[in-house]
């Protein structure tokens, strides 16, 4: 069962690292509306997160839901 939750946590950190990657793309003037898209994607890594034994992968997520409303709130929601 630890297995399983350790897993769950990897699973989490890699979803987390690929919208990480995509959340520095959209951080480029006229990009900014990946951030819709990812937010979603990074809340379901967060849920991910949620159910595993270790937090770091939800707080991660966490993380990138923040930084990605930060963008979107500066770019207007769309650039």
């Amino acid at each position: 069962m630890h297995a399983i939750l350790l897993s769950m946590n990897i699973i989490s950190l890699l979803l987390g690292v690929i919208v990480l990657v995509f959340a520095l793309i959209g951080f480029i003037p006229l990009l900014g509306a990946l951030n819709w898209l990812l937010i979603p994607m990074a809340l379901i890594g967060a849920a991910i997160g949620a159910i595993s034994s270790h937090k770091s992968g939800r707080n991660l997520n966490l993380l990138l839901v923040v930084f990605c409303t930060i963008r979107l709130i500066i770019g207007h929601g769309l650039i």
